[in-house]
């Protein structure tokens, strides 16, 4: 039997679509192996190209690759593949797909393969529906990413996204109600919904992303659902009436920062201000109290002062996140912030960041103590860990079976990670 390995660079819709790719082509009777066993005769890489670090890492890998395996075949996809085919053409490199006919690889394959070529099969990204992938297995079987959402059309001056995922498109509503409730149903206990612009799901066919949530949220069998990155401007008050009405949707929100700074989100072309985003924050904490606010920060951003590096971390403090995701600038040729002036050097760029996490580590421990000696239901993954759906890490005093729900008394915490008993007068189901 031949058998493929795989790896993903990047976030969490590149892990969905490699799984997509993996399965069509265990379908095709091919046998997955470990990535690094050296025992595979075709290896899979779907790269990043969001920031140079993920540029890099995707062409050092394929080198490795060619060089460790040369009996093998590589088959490059994603972002970076779609942005620049040219720079993954390398030795070993049998196929190069980009962001779409991810569904087609299979075939793709197997044709450069008689042809005795290296076949770049990367396509346009005007006016391309959703592409369908079928994905089966998922985190533990206890959580499954359903991406339903794909494309973006904002063009913040730092990113090179739009250009590589093409134009925002949905999938159908039907089509969400219907995975959900096959996830339902094969035991999947949690459900994250994502995107790579999730606010704008529904956006071109009329549906919402509300109405995207209850149909998730009613699956039978689906215990809980979570949301992927949101926006400011997403948070209405009819988003939030909405939100009210699901008991399984999880309280946590990832809400998109970047920079705490009105002159900053200015120059990234974000289109909100710091006083909308306080606004979303205390919409979503009305909505749902306690829940946990998550989100990401870009330090470095070009012209960044020392003034509006404090004004960041003073709103991140005042906003009071349960977790952030800090990342230094990368210049992005092809951006507009590629070709503004006060490039920030980088020690600078990593000074500022290093408070950043610093801060953010703070903040993360303190939003896990607040929950010492209440009761969490946790959804439980392995080694007796698991998940609140505040998204806290808790260790319980005993195994549990991966996929239960169960009620734990948090007693202590350790920094991030709580620690816990747990109940046995009933069951969470």
């Amino acid at each position: 039997m031949k058998k493929i390995a795989v790896h993903t660079l990047g976030c969490k819709v590149n892990q969905y679509d490699t799984e997509a790719m993996l399965e069509a082509f265990e379908r095709a009777g091919w046998e997955a192996v470990p990535f690094d066993a050296g025992e595979a005769d075709l290896y899979l890489v779907n790269t990043c190209t969001v920031t140079g670090t993920g540029d890099q890492k995707s062409v050092r890998l394929i080198r490795h690759l060619g060089r460790e395996y040369p009996q093998a075949d590589i088959i490059v996809a994603g972002c970076l593949a779609q942005r620049d085919a040219a720079r993954v053409s390398l030795p070993g490199v049998r196929l190069i797909i980009g962001t779409q006919r991810r569904s087609e690889v299979v075939a793709l394959y197997e044709r450069a393969k008689a042809e005795g070529v290296c076949l770049t099969a990367v396509d346009a990204l005007k006016q391309v529906p959703f592409e369908a992938l079928s994905v089966t297995r998922h985190e533990g079987r206890t959580r499954a990413v359903m991406k339903i959402q794909e494309g973006c059309d904002r063009w913040c001056s730092y990113c090179i996204i739009p250009s590589v995922r093409g134009p925002v498109r949905s999938m159908p509503l039907s089509a969400v109600k219907a995975e959900a409730e096959r996830l339902g149903v094969a035991g999947y206990r949690e459900l994250v919904l994502t995107g790579i612009h999730l606010a704008s799901y529904g956006r071109e066919t009329g549906e919402s992303l509300a109405e995207a949530i209850r149909v998730a949220h009613d699956a039978p069998g689906v215990a809980r659902v979570r949301l992927g990155s949101l926006e400011p401007l997403v948070v209405t008050d009819e988003f939030c009436a909405a939100l009210r009405g699901m008991p399984k949707l999880c309280p946590q929100f990832h809400l998109a920062l970047q920079a705490g700074c009105d002159s900053v989100l200015l120059r990234m072309k974000r289109r909100y201000s710091t006083a909308q985003y306080r606004a979303a924050a205390a919409a979503l904490r009305a909505c749902r109290p306690g829940c946990a606010l998550t989100t990401d920060v870009l330090t470095g951003f070009p012209g960044e002062t020392e003034e509006e590096a404090a004004q960041t971390l003073a709103f991140v403090e005042e906003i009071g996140f349960a977790r952030i995701h800090v990342f230094p600038y990368s210049r992005r040729a092809g951006t507009l912030a590629d070709r503004m002036d006060g490039q920030v050097p980088q020690a600078v760029k990593h000074e500022r960041a290093a408070k950043l996490i610093a801060l953010g580590n703070k903040l993360e421990a303190a939003y896990a103590k607040e929950m010492i000696g209440t009761v969490r239901e946790v959804l439980f993954e392995e080694d007796g860990e698991g998940y609140t759906p505040e998204y806290v890490r808790v260790r319980a005093d005993e195994a549990v079976a991966p996929g239960e729900i169960r009620r734990v008394l948090i007693e202590r915490t350790e920094d991030e990670l709580a620690l816990g008993r747990v109940l046995h007068d009933e069951r969470s189901e």
